[in-house]
């Protein structure tokens, strides 16, 4: 299982994909088209204009606009609330934009959140999966939402030429998002917005290469048709290949993705189609604390590999997406939203288990894994606006559904360990599977392990008052999750979980002046409960879900060319652990409170800024042992804090440079706190040159990430309760050359 064959493609093929989408949206365009020719009825030659602005959906409400810049939105997606303004939403929210991401040399989710002084990347739990810290809770990947859909994307790693923008919502969001499908989401959710024609022809070719031989070659196309341009279809195709800055890991991606929209007076439809495929090879794994460890072990030479050399993971995902939107009235919209995804994931591991935290000796084993993933999600809407005498109202209704399979299958020879070093790396040959190895399934006919169900019903309002300065916010969404287990191999359903709750919104935003707004917000967050692990008399029962309760207030503050942020927030959320009886329950929580402080804009003309920091104090409560109680949540710092500047040269036309320092400060890799792991500084270096060639805009970039090289711990944990570590990436010299023509 070295590779994800042809035989095993999902039956849902990038080709079927795309034709069925141009079919659906086919009809449309040709109408468009013909009637540009003159070719409509009698009676109808007369055509209404048709605006045309570059947006991330089918809305009217279209992109935020650029701050001034440009390295981020002035607001973004709140939800099923629609497109806000940052000083209209009583909510946090930073939506980073393709500039930035581009000029960062950006090449996934994670790359771009690490400008995000609220945000930790991290990993997933024995894989590659990325995985984040938002106000010290864990989002995974595959709870990122698209265009407003959770988990149409790959869920391990997204490419960057996938999506136009990357917005982040702070704080629980229950009645704005519903509940996440893996239980994330309770600290903040990741929206990515898809890529649209712009209203200007576009073609872009981009070549580049990094450290470890990494090479890349990426097209960006875009066209508008119709008439006043009212049909847009935009291609992406990219491919990745070679090695990276840490010693013999070697990784491949190839990428295609195609959106189209067409859009009349009252209705706007829009599509997207997707493929992406990547390979990892002998990349570094995790390292995990054996249970005698006491201290925690120095960060190895950050070039240094201690993955096994057959090592690998493998991942295909195909998805597609359709959104509508119709206005019924002046007043009155309705919209309907579908999305699916195919996926492939197979895997042979060896993640690093120190034994000895002083020599960093320690032990592997091998463990495969094969999984199929089917996604099928949706939404219908209807938002309106009406008048009740000096009061505005706002209204939007939802019902949502998310319907998930999984089918999984694991070889783990955990019993058969072989000796290494964290330090020292000790390469074994491919070990066959021993007689102990532990099987669930068949590895190359995985069968059915796990599905999720989760349907919803939103209502909300927002209320205009005092000649729109103060706009308060109430809503309602109730929640169904259905979640069932199934037997390795055999399928047979093990246990099911149906629970449903209602989580309400308070929220309100009074506007100083144009350029102060105060707001708060009560929200609750929503996730499936855990699982009682194996070790548990109540093995394998899953949890009531977990309800986290939010309280936040903060200023907003927009200068015309900076703005920022400050707020104070606190979140509660239950824990399970088990008791002196060895059960697992429900009992106690943790306890995060924080406040945090951002800000953006051009602070001079030609200086930009971005940054911020975010102190957090995430303890946990009431757990019923003094070893736990008062101590730190596993894997989050007190302090973060990020500073980046970009600054164009005077005298040189077109030339610029920039900075970026990110701090995270200790942490700690067990609940007891007796494992400290030391905070670390990252200095990010770049310049961007753009010229003009024979009529063709040439954009040269250079980046040097982690400039001094250091030696650190990036990153502690990543799956509730597991402290496990991820080395920092070496110093890394990245080079691109972009051509408009």
């Amino acid at each position: 299982m070295r590779h994800l064959h042809s035989s095993r493609r999902p039956a849902l093929t990038p080709a079927a994909l795309a034709a069925a989408l141009l079919f659906t949206l086919g009809a449309p365009t040709a109408w468009a088209q013909a009637t540009a020719k003159g070719t409509e009825p009698e009676g109808n030659k007369t055509l209404s204009t048709v605006t045309v602005s570059a947006s991330a959906d089918a809305s009217a409400q279209g992109l935020s606009p650029a701050y001034p810049g440009g390295q981020v939105a002035r607001g973004g997606r709140a939800g099923v609330l629609g497109t806000k303004d940052a000083m209209d939403t009583p909510f946090s929210i930073t939506s980073y934009t393709n500039e930035l991401i581009q000029d960062r040399h950006a090449r996934s989710v994670g790359d771009v959140l690490q400008n995000d002084p609220t945000v930790r990347v991290a990993r997933g739990f024995g894989n590659f999966q990325e995985a984040f810290f938002i106000r010290g809770f864990i989002l995974d990947s595959d709870d990122t939402a698209y265009n407003g859909l959770y988990s149409l994307l790959p869920r391990q790693y997204i490419a960057t030429e996938l999506f136009e923008r990357v917005e982040v919502l702070r704080g629980a969001s229950a009645f704005l998002n519903g509940a996440s499908p893996n239980g994330g989401g309770l600290g903040g959710s990741i929206n990515l917005l898809p890529k649209r024609a712009p209203n200007e022809p576009l073609n872009r070719v981009t070549f580049g290469v990094a450290s470890g031989g990494q090479t890349q070659v990426a097209a960006d196309i875009a066209r508008r048709f119709g008439p006043d341009g009212n049909t847009g279809i935009r291609v992406n195709a990219a491919a990745r290949n070679g090695g990276t800055a840490v010693d013999n890991e070697d990784v491949q991606l190839g990428l295609l993705a195609v959106g189209l929209d067409w859009r009349s007076r009252d209705v706007r439809l829009s599509g997207d189609i997707g493929w992406q495929d990547h390979q990892l090879k002998n990349t570094r794994t995790n390292v995990t604390l054996g249970s005698a460890v006491t201290t925690v072990p120095n960060a190895p030479d950050n070039q240094t590999n201690f993955a096994q050399p057959w090592s690998y993971s493998n991942e295909r995902d195909v998805f597609g997406t359709l959104r509508g939107e119709w206005d019924l009235s002046p007043t009155t919209t309705a919209w309907a939203a579908a999305g699916a995804r195919r996926g492939e994931e197979a895997n042979s591991l060896a993640n690093l288990t120190v034994t000895n935290g002083t020599t960093g000796a320690g032990t592997t084993y091998r463990f495969d894994n094969t999984r199929k993933d089917s996604v099928n999600t949706g939404e219908l809407g209807l938002r309106g606006k009406l008048q009740t005498g000096s009061v505005g109202h706002e209204w939007v209704a939802v019902a949502s559904h998310y319907d998930f399979e999984k089918k999984n299958a694991y070889a783990m020879d955990w019993r058969n360990t072989h000796a290494t070093n964290l330090y020292n790396p000790i390469a074994t040959g491919l070990p066959g599977f021993s007689a102990n190895t532990l099987f669930g399934g068949d590895l190359a006919n995985p069968q059915r392990t796990g599905s999720t169900r989760l349907t919803s019903f939103a209502l909300g309002d927002t209320l205009s008052l005092v000649d729109n300065r103060l706009l308060f916010t109430a809503g309602l969404r109730h929640q169904k999750i259905e979640i069932a287990n199934y037997a390795y191999g055999t399928a047979a359903q093990t246990d099911r979980y149906d629970q449903s709750r209602t989580s309400p919104l308070l929220a309100a935003v009074f506007k100083v002046d144009k350029s102060l707004s105060v707001y708060a917000n009560y929200v609750e967050g929503l996730s499936q409960g855990q699982t009682a692990p194996s070790t548990a008399a109540n093995r394998g029962e899953m949890l009531a879900p977990y309800a986290s309760k939010q309280k936040e207030v903060g200023i907003k503050f927009d200068a015309g060319r900076v703005g920022g942020s400050v707020a104070l927030f606190s979140t509660t959320k239950p824990r399970a652990f088990l008791n002196a009886a060895n059960l697992f329950s429900t009992s106690g929580k943790d306890r995060h409170q924080g406040v945090e402080l951002a800000l953006q804009g051009e602070a001079t003309k030609g200086l930009r800024v971005l940054g911020g920091l975010t102190w957090l104090d995430a303890k946990q409560v009431s757990t019923g042992s003094a070893t736990t109680d008062g101590q730190r949540v596993i894997g989050v710092p007190k302090l973060q804090a990020n500073l980046g500047a970009e600054w164009d040269v005077p005298g040189v036309p077109g030339l610029a440079v920039d900075g970026r320092w990110v701090h995270t400060g200790a942490s700690y890799a067990n609940a007891t706190n007796t494992l400290r792991v030391p905070g670390w500084n990252r200095l990010d270096v770049g310049a961007r040159y753009m010229t003009e060639v024979q009529g063709k805009l040439i954009t040269l970039r250079a980046r040097i990430d982690n400039l001094t090289n250091s030696n650190d711990w990036a990153s502690v944990g990543g799956y509730p309760g597991s402290g496990y570590l991820v080395v920092g990436a070496p110093r890394t010299l990245s080079l691109s050359v972009s051509v408009d023509f």
